[in-house]
C-alpha cells in the first residue's frame, strides 16, 4: 500500500507542469464585500424573455472581467439547483452582501454596469443562430447583446452599435452562418475555450454558460457532430482541431441536431475535454472566487489504517450518483442516511471553486467523492488518440490529488449507450488507465450496466450492474435488484448501482429496504477493497464481436 501511494504521489508531482498549461481564470486576492444580484424569469423563449436575459447575461460577462460584480439568480426550476444555495454560502463563508435588483431589470443593470460595455450588437430574433454569433462578437467587441426592441435602452445608456445582424442571415443555413462568423471573428477568439451552446433547440435557448464564454472571448456555435450533417460536422471538426491541446469545450450538444455520444466522441478524438452543460450559470463570477484561507479539500475515508479487508459470502452494494451534484440530489431528502458516492467535476477546482467548497463542507460522513468522467473533464477514452492520453491523465491525476479523490469513474458512449451498442472498454484502454494511475484505489466503468472487469495489484475495475432511471418506481427497482442477486449466485457478489442525477437518496434507501435478500450497503472505498479481496467477477474487456453503434 505504501509503495502504491508513493507511486501515485510521484505521478501527481510529475503532472503539475502539464496541468499548469491550462490557463486558469485568475482569482481575486480579496473577495469583494458586495455584489449585485439580478433575478431572471422562467421564460426562455425567443418570443418571450430570452432577449432581455441575453442582454443581462452578456452584460454580466463584461462586467465580471477583473472582478466578480454580477451574480444572476436563475429560476427555481433551473437545472442547476445549486445556484441559490450558493448565494447563502458566499454570504456566510466569504462575508459577501448581495444587492438585489428587480427581476429582468436590464435598465437598472445598465445604469450600474453599462460602463463596462463599449457598445451593442443586434441579433435577429427571426434567425436563432444569429444570437450565438452575437455572443461571439460581444466578447470581442466588449458589447452587450440586444434585439431590436432593446436598442433604445442600450442607446439610453450611451452605447453605440458595433454590429447589426438583422436580415443578414435570413434564408441561410446554420453552417453558412457559422462559416461566415468563423471567417470574420474566429482568429481573434480564445484557443483555450470554445462554446458549443446547444441544449434545448427550437423556439427557446438556455445560454447559462454564455457569460463565461463572453468573458473569455470564446467562439460560439451549436454545430452538429452527426455524420448525417457532414457540412456542420466538417466545420465543427475544423474548429476543434485548431484549439489548444487538452483545452475546454464549454456547453453541450444541440438536442435538435445530434447526440451526446456523437459530439463527445468528436471532442475526445481531438483530445479536448467537454465541460457541460449549456446552462451552467454564473461561471464568470464563481471562477474568480478563491477558496477561503481556512479550507482544505478533504474527502471522507472509511478505510481503517492497518485493517485487512476480506469479503464475506454475501451481497455488497455501493450506490454512486453522477451527472454533477449541482443538478442532482445533493439538496434532496435522505442524504447522509446511507453510504453514498458522488462524482465530482474535477475542473471545478479552478472553474468553480466556491461550489466545490460548498459541497465538501456540507457533506456528511456517508458522502464519499470520486473523480470523473473518464479524465480531466468529460471524454470517451476509446475515442481519445493513444498519444494524447498521457497528457490528459496527467492533468486528471493532478486535479484528483488536489481534491483528495482516489477513485476514477469512466464512461464511454463512443460505440453505444445503455440502450444499444456497448459501453465496455478495450484491453488497450484499460491498460492505459492502470499505467497512468498506479496508486489509485479503483476504477468504475459504465453508465448503464457494462461488462468490463479487472483486478491488478489490488486495484479493481468494476462496472455498473444496475442503472436507476429517474422514473423507475421503488417497487420495480427493488424487484430488478432482487433479480440481479438471483442471477449472480456466486458470493460475494459486488453489485454496483448507478443512480441517475435527481433520484433522491431517500428513494434509494426505500428501494434497498424492499429487497428480498439482505444486502450490505457499504461505502465505495470499502466496496473496492472488498472487491479486491475476493475476485468472484470475471476479467473481461470489450471483445471483437461485441455490438457497436456509432450514433448512441
Amino acid at each position: 500500500m505504501r509503495i502504491r501511494t508513493l507511486l501515485f504521489a510521484l505521478a501527481l508531482t510529475g503532472a503539475t507542469f502539464r496541468a499548469a498549461a491550462m490557463p486558469e481564470p485568475p482569482k481575486v486576492s480579496v473577495v469583494p464585500a458586495s455584489a449585485t444580484l439580478i433575478p431572471l424569469s422562467e421564460n426562455w423563449r425567443i418570443d418571450g424573455d430570452l432577449p432581455v436575459h441575453s442582454l443581462i447575461i452578456s452584460l454580466q460577462g463584461l462586467a465580471n472581467r477583473g472582478q466578480p460584480r454580477i451574480y444572476l439568480e436563475y429560476p427555481v426550476d433551473w437545472q442547476w439547483e445549486i445556484v441559490r444555495p450558493l448565494i447563502t454560502f458566499m454570504e456566510k463563508r466569504h462575508g459577501m452582501t448581495f444587492h438585489r435588483l428587480g427581476t429582468d431589470d436590464a435598465d437598472a443593470a445598465l445604469a450600474l454596469f453599462g460602463k463596462y460595455a463599449k457598445g451593442y450588437v443586434v441579433w435577429d430574433t427571426k434567425v436563432r443562430s444569429s444570437l450565438l454569433v452575437a455572443f461571439t462578437v460581444a466578447g470581442l467587441e466588449d458589447a452587450i447583446v440586444v434585439d431590436a426592441a432593446h436598442i433604445p435602452l442600450a442607446e439610453k445608456h450611451g452605447l453605440r452599435q458595433r454590429a447589426d445582424f438583422r436580415g443578414l442571415f435570413e434564408g441561410k443555413s446554420d453552417v453558412e452562418i457559422y462559416q461566415w462568423a468563423f471567417d470574420r471573428y474566429w482568429a481573434r477568439c480564445s484557443r483555450d475555450y470554445y462554446v458549443l451552446l446547444g441544449g434545448v433547440a427550437g423556439p427557446a435557448m438556455e445560454p447559462g454558460i454564455a457569460d463565461f464564454g463572453i468573458q473569455q472571448r470564446a467562439f460560439f456555435t451549436d454545430l452538429s457532430a452527426s455524420p448525417a450533417n457532414p457540412a456542420e460536422r466538417a466545420l465543427e471538426s475544423r474548429i476543434l482541431g485548431l484549439q489548444h491541446p487538452a483545452s475546454i469545450v464549454l456547453g453541450w450538444h444541440s438536442y435538435g441536431k445530434d447526440t451526446e455520444g456523437e459530439h463527445t466522441t468528436l471532442t475526445s478524438h481531438y483530445g479536448l475535454r467537454m465541460e457541460g452543460l449549456n446552462n451552467v450559470p454564473n461561471v464568470s463570477f464563481t471562477s474568480q472566487i478563491p477558496l477561503t484561507p481556512d479550507f482544505k479539500f478533504t474527502n471522507v475515508s472509511n478505510l481503517l489504517p492497518g485493517r485487512h479487508y476480506k469479503a464475506e459470502k454475501k451481497v455488497y452494494l455501493a450506490a454512486i450518483s453522477t451527472d454533477a451534484m449541482g443538478i442532482g440530489a445533493w439538496t434532496k431528502p435522505g442524504r447522509g442516511k446511507i453510504p453514498y458516492a458522488w462524482q465530482v467535476i474535477v475542473n471545478w477546482i479552478w472553474l468553480n471553486p466556491p461550489i466545490l467548497q460548498y459541497f465538501y463542507e456540507s457533506r456528511t460522513p456517508n458522502d464519499y467523492f470520486i473523480g470523473g468522467l473518464s479524465g480531466p473533464g468529460y471524454m470517451y477514452p476509446k475515442a481519445v488518440p493513444a498519444a494524447k492520453f498521457p497528457e490528459l491523465m496527467a492533468q486528471a491525476r493532478d486535479l484528483m490529488g488536489r481534491l483528495d479523490l482516489h477513485v476514477m469513474e469512466i464512461m464511454d458512449y463512443s460505440q453505444g449507450n445503455r440502450h444499444l451498442g456497448n459501453t465496455d472498454l478495450t484491453k488497450a484502454v484499460v491498460d492505459r488507465y492502470y499505467a497512468q494511475f498506479p496508486g489509485i484505489l479503483g476504477f468504475i466503468n459504465g453508465y448503464g450496466s457494462a461488462r468490463t472487469y479487472d483486478l491488478r495489484d489490488g486495484i479493481p475495475m468494476i462496472s455498473y450492474d444496475y442503472y436507476l432511471d429517474l422514473v423507475r418506481p421503488v417497487d420495480q427497482a427493488a424487484a430488478d435488484l432482487d433479480e440481479l442477486t438471483r442471477l449472480n449466485t456466486k458470493r460475494p457478489y459486488f453489485l454496483l448501482m448507478h443512480v441517475r442525477e435527481r433520484n433522491s437518496v431517500e428513494k434509494v434507501a426505500q428501494i434497498l429496504n424492499r429487497m428480498s435478500e439482505p444486502v450490505e450497503v457499504v461505502p465505495l472505498d470499502v466496496f473496492l477493497k472488498l472487491a479486491a479481496s475476493d475476485k468472484t467477477y470475471r476479467t473481461r474487456y470489450q471483445e471483437d464481436g461485441d455490438p457497436v453503434n456509432l450514433m448512441p
